[in-house]
Protein backbone atom coordinates (compact mmCIF):
# COMPACT_ATOMS: atom_id res chain seq x y z
CA UNK A 1 0.00 0.00 0.00
CA UNK A 2 1.32 3.04 -1.18
CA UNK A 3 0.32 6.06 0.82
CA UNK A 4 0.98 10.24 1.26
CA UNK A 5 2.97 11.10 3.99
CA UNK A 6 2.71 15.05 5.40
CA UNK A 7 6.15 16.73 5.24
CA UNK A 8 7.27 20.09 5.90
CA UNK A 9 9.68 21.78 3.79
CA UNK A 10 13.15 22.94 5.93
CA UNK A 11 15.33 24.16 2.57
CA UNK A 12 14.01 25.41 -0.28
CA UNK A 13 16.36 24.76 -3.33
CA UNK A 14 14.34 25.46 -6.99
CA UNK A 15 12.60 22.03 -8.02
CA UNK A 16 13.56 20.07 -4.97
CA UNK A 17 13.54 21.00 -1.19
CA UNK A 18 15.00 19.05 2.20
CA UNK A 19 11.97 18.19 4.12
CA UNK A 20 10.73 16.84 7.40
CA UNK A 21 8.69 13.57 7.71
CA UNK A 22 5.40 15.01 10.21
CA UNK A 23 4.56 10.88 11.11
CA UNK A 24 5.62 9.55 14.02
CA UNK A 25 7.57 12.68 15.25
CA UNK A 26 10.78 10.91 13.53
CA UNK A 27 11.95 14.09 12.18
CA UNK A 28 13.32 11.87 8.89
CA UNK A 29 14.27 14.24 5.92
CA UNK A 30 14.68 13.47 2.42
CA UNK A 31 15.03 15.57 -0.48
CA UNK A 32 11.39 15.74 -2.60
CA UNK A 33 10.54 17.10 -5.88
CA UNK A 34 8.56 20.14 -6.68
CA UNK A 35 7.77 20.16 -10.06
CA UNK A 36 4.42 19.76 -9.44
CA UNK A 37 3.61 21.70 -6.93
CA UNK A 38 6.73 24.67 -7.55
CA UNK A 39 8.88 26.41 -5.24
CA UNK A 40 7.51 26.96 -1.34
CA UNK A 41 9.29 28.28 0.97
CA UNK A 42 10.63 26.87 4.49
CA UNK A 43 8.17 26.31 6.84
CA UNK A 44 5.50 25.22 4.07
CA UNK A 45 2.89 21.87 4.27
CA UNK A 46 3.05 19.39 1.86
CA UNK A 47 1.61 15.92 0.75
CA UNK A 48 4.44 13.72 -0.71
CA UNK A 49 3.89 10.77 -2.25
CA UNK A 50 6.93 8.54 -3.81
CA UNK A 51 9.48 11.41 -3.56
CA UNK A 52 7.36 13.89 -4.91
CA UNK A 53 5.24 16.79 -3.53
CA UNK A 54 1.69 16.56 -4.67
CA UNK A 55 0.03 19.07 -2.58
CA UNK A 56 0.38 22.17 -0.86
CA UNK A 57 -1.41 22.10 2.85
CA UNK A 58 -2.35 23.82 5.57
CA UNK A 59 -0.56 23.08 9.65
CA UNK A 60 -3.72 21.80 10.41
CA UNK A 61 -4.71 19.39 7.53
CA UNK A 62 -0.55 18.16 7.65
CA UNK A 63 -0.66 16.97 11.31
CA UNK A 64 -4.44 15.50 10.86
CA UNK A 65 -2.72 13.59 7.63
CA UNK A 66 -0.18 12.96 10.12
CA UNK A 67 -1.86 11.63 12.88
CA UNK A 68 -3.99 9.29 10.37
CA UNK A 69 -0.73 7.86 8.94
CA UNK A 70 0.47 7.25 12.33
CA UNK A 71 -2.54 5.48 13.58
CA UNK A 72 -2.54 3.49 10.01
CA UNK A 73 1.32 2.33 10.91
CA UNK A 74 0.19 1.07 14.52
CA UNK A 75 -2.72 -0.90 13.17
CA UNK A 76 -0.32 -2.47 10.60
CA UNK A 77 2.71 -2.80 12.87
CA UNK A 78 1.02 -4.89 16.02
CA UNK A 79 -3.01 -4.26 15.73
CA UNK A 80 -2.73 -2.34 18.74
CA UNK A 81 -3.22 1.75 19.19
CA UNK A 82 -3.85 2.16 22.53
CA UNK A 83 -5.80 5.68 22.06
CA UNK A 84 -6.54 5.89 18.50
CA UNK A 85 -9.17 8.25 18.61
CA UNK A 86 -6.33 10.76 19.65
CA UNK A 87 -5.44 10.52 16.25
CA UNK A 88 -8.84 10.96 14.54
CA UNK A 89 -10.50 13.48 16.73
CA UNK A 90 -13.14 14.92 14.12
CA UNK A 91 -14.04 11.34 13.81
CA UNK A 92 -14.43 10.18 17.54
CA UNK A 93 -17.87 10.62 18.91
CA UNK A 94 -19.75 10.97 15.68
CA UNK A 95 -21.53 9.19 13.14
CA UNK A 96 -20.03 8.97 9.80
CA UNK A 97 -21.09 11.50 7.10
CA UNK A 98 -21.39 10.92 3.49
CA UNK A 99 -19.87 13.27 1.66
CA UNK A 100 -22.59 15.37 -0.48
CA UNK A 101 -21.74 14.14 -3.92
CA UNK A 102 -22.59 10.43 -2.83
CA UNK A 103 -25.84 11.20 -1.11
CA UNK A 104 -28.27 11.27 -4.07
CA UNK A 105 -27.07 7.63 -4.91
CA UNK A 106 -27.60 6.97 -1.34
CA UNK A 107 -30.88 7.88 -1.43
CA UNK A 108 -31.84 6.19 -4.95
CA UNK A 109 -30.52 2.83 -3.87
Amino acid sequence: MCVGIPMVVREADGHSAICESLVNGCGETVRIDMSLVGPQPPGSFLLTFLGAAREVMTREDAHRTADAVTALMAVMSDGHVPDIDSLFPDLADREPQLPDHLKPAARAG
